[in-house]
């Protein structure tokens, strides 16, 4: 195990390089996120068709509510992404071996890893994202009193501040379980992706793999990780955004919570938003992810790391 390739310019390189395609990504789809996050929370929201639902919410709170914490969000997901790629690739540079039998379990067991660092380093980015895009939501009459008079928060670190303060700093960890659960989502995406492109690469040969191709097994890998663990994302947004008593309450007493108020079918909620949001990103992120990693490292001279060619 070489622990010298954890701090190579390599794994930094794709580490800026998955930074750089995630806000790309985001910049582009954030309305479809701002809906999936207003029906997670909001139970007076009907789950309507996603396009219907923007319309409405620009009905009633103008175009501007669709692009609500655009700059924290970004803010978060750079740092989010920084960190994931950054473990990713350099823990598994550490473990790589000749051997390629059992790729799938290694990608699998370091993207857990991966996640975990992540969710422990990031989580209070995320709660205040979730509460600066929420500012405005419509929730219902129980919760309006039991939040209180909430403040309004004036950017990411000023969230972040008044949180802690009023809140206690454990607060900025709420719906870290369930992000824990929620590790197996990049998890699964990314072996998958990376099962799925090492397979593209051996069928086009070398580095010859198009912009379309990157693309779609990227949307792919993230809708089999969607699909898979959503219930668990209502869950974490309830927690990040819900009331002291919610705060309160196992994630199976929340399950039973949701069930019971919206069915089954309130476990995916805003499901459809989602679905085209995080295809749609992940897509365009591995997009502009693998194109900036090939670019540098064709100008640096060295294999490329997707398929193993050199300049």
């Amino acid at each position: 195990m070489n622990t010298n390739k954890l701090f190579s310019y390599e794994t930094f390189v794709h580490a800026v390089s998955g930074a750089a395609g995630g806000v790309t990504a985001m910049s582009v789809f954030f309305p479809l996120d701002t809906i999936r996050s207003r029906l997670q929370v909001e139970d007076s929201r009907e789950a309507k068709n996603t396009f219907l639902a923007i319309k409405q919410l620009v009905e009633e709170e103008g175009i501007s509510s669709l692009y609500r914490g655009l700059q924290p969000v970004l803010t978060s997901l750079c740092c989010s992404n920084f960190v994931y790629f950054y473990s990713f690739h350099g823990l598994r540079s550490m473990v790589e071996t000749n051997s390629t039998g059992k790729n799938a379990v290694r990608d699998l067991t370091v993207a857990a890893i991966a996640g975990f660092i992540n969710v422990v380093l990031t989580t209070p980015l995320w709660v205040a994202n979730t509460r600066l895009k929420m500012q405005g939501a419509k929730i219902s009459s129980e919760d309006k009193k039991l939040l209180g008079n909430r403040p309004v928060y004036k950017g990411i670190t000023d969230a972040i501040i008044q949180i802690a303060a009023k809140e206690g700093w454990t607060s900025l960890w709420s719906g870290m379980i369930p992000s824990l659960f929620l590790i197996s989502n990049p998890s699964i995406q990314f072996t998958v992706y990376e099962a799925m492109k090492a397979e593209c690469c051996k069928m086009v040969g070398g580095n010859n793999m198009g912009a379309f191709t990157y693309f779609v097994i990227g949307a792919l890998a993230k809708s089999v990780s969607t699909v898979l663990t959503y219930p668990l994302q209502v869950v974490q947004s309830k927690l990040r955004y819900g009331s002291e008593q919610m705060k309160k309450l196992t994630m199976l007493q929340i399950f039973a919570y949701i069930i019971r108020t919206n069915g089954v079918q309130g476990l995916f909620k805003g499901l459809e938003p989602k679905i085209l949001q995080t295809t749609m990103t992940a897509a365009l992120m591995f997009l502009c992810y693998e194109k900036i990693v090939a670019y540098v490292f064709y100008l640096m001279g060295v294999y490329h790391p997707s398929c193993g060619i050199k300049k």
